[in-house]
């Protein structure tokens, strides 16, 4: 895939778009009557979660997005909420760090979720979703694409005091069609790499918006809304991360709480067929504000974390693995 790159010398552009035409700031919001799913044990896909570790830094304190690595073994990415700079932080399923990036002349205003993509052309590339939008403020949104570096012991000592430069990457532009929203969940599809993005409510069910994955800086794209997502939670628009499995058949969702997965039936004419079947919730165990959540290598595992200081790395196994 040849793709248009966005290098430093063009960043200073970048900058004051985001700055002047997209970001505004964010505010958090509470939700007191927020209520948890039932979780049926027998008719969950997953076995109980387990904390298989600490995330042992101080840089991460929100960590409100997570990509399982398809391209480096026991890698995950992750990013803070809004305000911390535009830094990404690798670390293993230890919880031990290994470095941290940051993008030359991009800003972290509210950035919500990440995924991750093996492409056609054998590369894996990372995404990050400055889609919130808590005041309902902002016109114009954005998708950051980048080729996923190389994390290793090697890049562990680097920090946010000197973190390692990303010179390279696209920006996608896009606007709503119908009004503003706030979003926190960004999905990628690993087979045609479009773009999702649900929208995150307390007054109704999510939105569910597409976007095609054409990275031209010059353009700004309008969202397709293709679904609505009814959680079995209150309120059943509060979907705060998200996942497409890498064989592309299932997704994955949370909110505050719990834990919600989508299955494509065998006989679907597209991808779009997955939206209208039924959620399955299950257990995530202790979260104090669940924001993040992904497929592992496979369809067989999801980690999930939270937003707090020594956030847990938690882990779940599918029962009849596939």
């Amino acid at each position: 895939m040849l793709l248009r790159t966005i290098t430093k010398n063009t960043c200073f552009v970048i900058s004051t778009w985001l700055t002047v035409s997209l970001f505004g700031s964010c505010s958090m919001v509470s939700f007191s009557g927020s209520e948890p799913a039932p979780v049926d044990d027998a008719a969950s896909p997953f076995e109980k979660p387990e904390v298989v570790a600490r995330i042992s830094t101080d840089e991460i304190t929100e960590s409100s997005g997570l990509a399982v690595s398809k391209c480096q073994k026991d890698v995950f990415w992750t990013h803070n909420d809004s305000g911390d700079g535009a830094f990404l932080y690798a670390f293993n399923s230890s919880g031990t760090k290994l470095g941290t990036w940051k993008l030359t002349g991009a800003r972290n205003i509210d950035w919500e979720d990440m995924a991750t993509v093996k492409a056609s052309d054998g590369r894996c590339y990372l995404y990050v979703g400055e889609i919130g939008d808590n005041d309902n403020r902002r016109d114009v949104h954005g998708v950051y694409r980048l080729v996923e570096p190389l994390a290793s012991n090697d890049t562990a000592s680097s920090s946010k005091k000197d973190p390692i430069p990303v010179d390279t990457f696209e920006v996608l532009k896009f606007r709503y069609p119908d009004s503003r929203h706030n979003a926190e969940t960004l999905l990628v599809h690993p087979a045609n790499l479009d773009i999702y993005v649900i929208t995150k409510r307390a007054d109704g069910a999510a939105e569910v918006f597409e976007l095609k994955p054409n990275f031209d800086p010059d353009e700004i794209q309008s969202a397709s809304r293709v679904a609505e997502i009814s959680l079995p939670s209150g309120p059943k628009g509060l979907v705060t991360g998200g996942d497409i499995s890498p064989d592309g058949k299932r997704v994955v969702l949370c909110d505050y709480f719990s834990g919600f997965e989508l299955v494509l039936p065998n006989d679907a004419s597209g991808f779009d067929d997955i939206w209208p079947q039924k959620l399955v919730a299950f257990d995530l165990g202790p979260r104090e504000i669940g924001e993040s959540i992904a497929y592992a290598e496979d369809e067989n595992t999801v980690f999930a974390t939270t937003e707090n200081a020594d956030p847990p790395l938690i882990r779940v196994i599918r029962k009849d693995k596939k």
